[in-house]
């Protein structure tokens, strides 16, 4: 089977010194390792202010006490993502309040983020689902417009870039992941980037029990809640190296991406996600609209060809229970949605195979 989604790893002959030399160094924990990975990763990617993470999850929470969530407060975010997005919404004690999703693309809809505003609201928080950038420039109006914190989860698009700008610097708050499966992996671990500098030092405490690094402990004074979220010096080498070569592995998305929306464009029942032509995706995987989705799925598995709705909606879930309401765009979307691979294992034989399947119908 040709998969959805698959670990990209750099050479042996790359890696494996790489992490010798951090293995035996004495020092595994956060360290200098970690303080060069923020470093370069900013400078390849744009970034001012960021902080490694032990995930993408503690990155989000981070990003939500940062921006002052708290219990009896809401967060208007989306359903069509990977469920940590929301759950950590609930470790702070506040409510998901469920915008529309967009039809066309799958992510928030700003219109029915401005319907859901409400005084309790304390921040938005959109998802670049499956690696398309969401409608940022309505989300940023309506943020500033009402004064609540814009977070974007990138945990799918790290190297898109909206309006020329890239992905995780026009809200507030950015996150991304290098989980297992993502385009860049550190096996696991995440990012945290704001806008703020001055809550550096806050941020910092957050990822670190609620104190600083460097300074004695018997000197320490704890004012606010910590946690372990810090990165390790081995995940951050294994980025290091993953650094090198995630130019390659991003335009080989984007290379695929591209085929199948000019290939697929033709075919009598088929569509594409789309978003804003002033946004660039990074397909982490490539997102169909189908008239019988189910069809389509069946024939690609038939093939060889992995291909699913891969996640389920988070309004489904029992926990968000109290969150429940009408969204037909949602159901609109996910009755049409099918992803099939799109990434840097995807031949040119394999991607004109899937078209050809697609195709035949």
């Amino acid at each position: 089977m040709i998969p959805i989604v698959k670990v990209a790893m750099p050479p042996k002959s790359a890696l494996m010194p790489a992490l010798e030399t951090v293995l035996y160094s004495g020092m595994i924990a956060e360290g200098e390792s970690v303080y060069q990975f923020e470093a370069e990763f900013n400078r390849k990617f744009g970034l001012e202010h960021s902080l490694a993470m032990s995930s993408g999850t503690g990155a989000l929470h981070a990003a939500l006490t940062l921006a002052g969530v708290g219990p009896g407060d809401e967060v208007i975010s989306t359903p069509m993502t990977a469920e940590p997005t929301n759950t950590s919404i609930l470790y702070n004690g506040a409510k998901v309040v469920w915008a529309d999703v967009d039809p066309a693309s799958g992510n928030m809809c700003p219109d029915s983020v401005r319907q859901r505003i409400t005084s309790r609201t304390k921040a938005i928080l959109c998802v670049h689902y499956a690696g398309y950038p969401a409608r940022l420039a309505e989300l940023k109006r309506i943020a500033d417009e009402y004064g609540v914190a814009l977070i974007e989860d990138c945990a799918h698009a790290l190297g898109a870039s909206y309006q020329n700008r890239p992905i995780g610097t026009i809200g507030h708050y950015g996150i991304y992941s290098f989980q297992a499966i993502k385009h860049m992996t550190t096996v696991d671990g995440g990012l945290l980037t704001f806008a703020d500098v001055s809550q550096t030092e806050a941020a910092k405490k957050f990822r670190w029990f609620g104190m600083l690094k460097g300074v004695p402990r018997t000197e320490v004074d704890i004012t606010s809640v910590g946690y372990k979220y810090n990165m390790n010096n081995v995940n951050a080498t294994i980025g290091l190296v993953q650094l090198q070569n995630i130019s390659a592995i991003l335009d080989r998305h984007v290379e695929n991406g591209r085929f199948f929306d000019a290939e697929l464009s033709s075919i009598s029942g088929i569509d594409f996600a789309r978003c804003d032509t002033d946004a660039v995706p990074s397909y982490w995987i490539y997102t169909l609209l189908c008239d019988d989705s189910h069809s389509v799925e069946k024939a690609l598995n038939s093939a060889g060809i992995s291909a699913s709705k891969l996640h389920r909606p988070n309004s489904l879930h029992s926990i968000f229970a109290d969150s429940r309401c009408d969204l037909p765009g949602l159901d609109t979307f996910y009755t049409r949605l099918l992803h099939i691979p799109c990434g840097w294992w995807v031949s040119d034989e394999d991607r004109a195979r899937i078209v050809d399947v697609i195709r035949k119908g």
